[in-house]
């Protein structure tokens, strides 16, 4: 490679560098919780809190934004300076709040906290993702500028009759992925459980605890009828095993008896 070659390539990586670094995102607004559930009953209480920092890697002043799907909510929202002394304190009531962030104030970190209570289900959903709602989402907010979002948290609402009919199906599901069978009872427990399913999204919790609990039974039967055919397989081929045994040696012996009356 020539010394012209080498350098114009060279100058491409720079400019390949320098570009790559002018469009690199600044780091984002840090977040994190504690206490937040994967799952809560409906009717239950929620009581999380979370912690942001980096407050202006983007900007030097903001508006935070906070949602929820809980109901009869209270956010209480906390600031603190580099030393961890106590800014400022405000509450919210309702779904969502705004609260300004202003490096001016000597705000360096900001706790929230959100109470609330988990409300009735709308629509019911054996998939997990498709059941999941809103337990918090931050956003950051520019004064007439755009919206970013920082952080959310989601969660599964459920009944006490909800959670049965799941976990019966969970139960059967286990069940068939156990069987090691792929004969009819597989195949009508795989049926059940579809059947169960779709009665868990209807809301039929009842009637979905026993399709799953059918086909549980069935998977079961199915296994326990495979292992019993591979017992029958394996004894089948200890007593062929035993035949080819006691042959060879009562056909030695007769070899043995020929030589015997020859002598």
């Amino acid at each position: 490679m020539n010394l012209n070659r080498c350098s114009k390539l060279l100058t491409l990586l720079l400019a390949t560098t320098l570009l790559v670094s002018a469009v690199a995102p600044a780091a984002a607004v840090s977040v994190s919780a504690s206490d937040a559930p994967s799952k809560k009953q409906v009717g239950d209480e929620v009581n999380t809190k979370f912690t942001l920092t980096e407050l202006y890697s983007d900007y030097e002043k903001w508006t935070l934004n906070g949602q929820t799907n809980l109901t009869k909510v209270t956010w209480t929202v906390t600031t603190f300076d580099q030393a961890g002394n106590r800014v400022n304190q405000k509450s919210y009531d309702g779904q969502s709040f705004n609260h300004s962030i202003d490096v001016s104030n000597d705000v360096n970190e900001v706790k929230v906290t959100l109470k609330g209570t988990v409300g009735e289900v709308g629509n019911f959903s054996y998939d997990a993702a498709g059941q999941k709602t809103t337990l918090a989402e931050f956003s950051q907010v520019r004064k007439g500028g755009s919206s970013q979002e920082i952080d959310a948290w989601q969660f599964r609402p459920y009944t006490e009759e909800s959670q049965e009919a799941r976990k019966a199906i969970e139960d059967a599901e286990s069940a068939i992925s156990d069987a090691s069978s792929n004969g009819a009872g597989v195949s009508e427990a795989k049926s059940f459980v579809g059947n169960a399913i779709s009665a868990f999204n209807a809301e039929n919790f009842g009637n979905a605890v026993d399709l799953a609990d059918k086909a549980k039974e069935s998977a079961n039967s199915s296994q326990k009828s495979s292992q019993q055919t591979q017992m029958l397989l394996y004894g089948g081929a200890g007593l062929l095993a035993l035949v080819v045994v006691v042959g060879g040696f009562l056909w030695y012996r007769s070899q043995q008896d020929s030589y015997d009356k020859l002598r």
